[in-house]
């Protein structure tokens, strides 16, 4: 990683781009170069066959300096630092404070690589990148510029190592919300980037980290837990108070959208109790009722009666027995 500071002292992490991947773009770009050079090259005989010698050698130069030398300065011009070469490998032209270039950079490039590279076949460039820290040509020293590589390979930085199993629900008494946003920030890009920094480095950037906490939750950090594993728990907690935070209303919320509105429950006498005993005296005749069974008739076991039962209510019934 290279270090660029920006005219608003920001400091960039940018990664410079090697030989081997500039040169890659270097070879399309004169390929393509070399293409347009030789088809008009070709219409411009065609078409000035009856000029003299003279004139047919002043457009061939005049093709070359255009073609060859103009050609990269404008495609990069307009491009901001990205000719076909450097798209097709992911590279870029910046400024040596991240900009991004203009019509003076790309003119000081595209004339010193007329040298370093077009007549000396690619050597002094090819020796200045292996000398450069940053793997700069002459033209990119002249120029204030540096070629970055803007796809970078995927890696494993955002991944937060989970803390060990025997933390698990150890500080769920702490109280948080003294704690500011951008500790918090600070403890997260510590711990995705804990594999990247030196031991001695790390461990004392998690203990800085830790009494920060510490201080601002009010409990001291318990000394048989490392400074690491204490910031991977206490920032696992967190995420758990702001899920529970989060989601504890809408899940309450579902579930009771689920429970509709319940229908009455009416009391049913269970098989095996016996029907209450028929008052006596005349009972009413139901004209469902078959003129075969007499109304005082005992009931039998074959067919129950229907038990006039009377709902918690207090409406009697109204007497009515569907039919068999």
């Amino acid at each position: 990683m290279s270090e660029l500071v920006t005219g608003e002292a920001v400091a960039l992490e940018l990664r410079p781009a090697r030989l081997p991947s500039r040169a890659l773009a270097v070879l399309l770009d004169l390929a393509v170069a070399v293409a347009v050079y030789v088809a008009v090259t070709i219409a411009l005989v065609a078409s000035t066959s009856s000029l003299d010698g003279a004139a047919q050698t002043a457009l061939t130069i005049a093709t070359f300096v255009l073609v060859l030398v103009g050609g990269p300065i404008a495609v990069e011009t307009l491009s901001h630092g990205r000719s076909l070469g450097k798209m097709a490998c992911g590279l870029r032209v910046v400024r040596d404070d991240g900009g991004p270039i203009r019509f003076r950079h790309s003119l000081v490039r595209g004339l010193i690589g007329v040298i370093e590279i077009l007549m000396t076949f690619g050597v002094i460039a090819c020796i200045a990148s292996l000398v450069s820290a940053r793997g700069r040509r002459l033209g990119d020293v002249f120029a204030g510029t540096l070629v970055v590589r803007e796809r970078v390979p995927f890696s494993s930085g955002g991944f937060l190592p989970p803390p060990p199993p025997w933390l698990a629900g150890r500080f769920s008494g702490l109280d948080l919300s003294a704690v500011p946003d951008d500790l918090w920030l600070a403890v997260r890009q510590y711990l995705s980037r804990a594999g990247q920094l030196d031991s001695r480095v790390g461990w004392a950037m998690a203990e800085r980290l830790a009494a920060d906490v510490s201080a601002r939750t009010g409990a001291p950090v318990p000394r048989e837990v490392p400074p690491p594993a204490y910031l991977a728990a206490v920032l696992q907690e967190r995420q758990a108070r702001e899920t529970r935070r989060a989601f504890g209303g809408a899940s309450t919320g579902e579930g009771a959208a689920l429970v509709g509105p319940t229908a009455p429950v009416v009391p049913v006498a269970p098989a095996s109790m016996a029907p209450p005993p028929v008052p006596p005296g005349p009972q009413p005749v139901s004209p469902s009722v078959p003129p075969s069974v007499p109304p005082s008739a005992p009931p039998s076991h074959d067919r129950p009666e229907v038990s006039r039962h009377v709902p918690p209510g207090g409406r009697p019934g109204t007497g009515f027995v569907p039919p068999a």
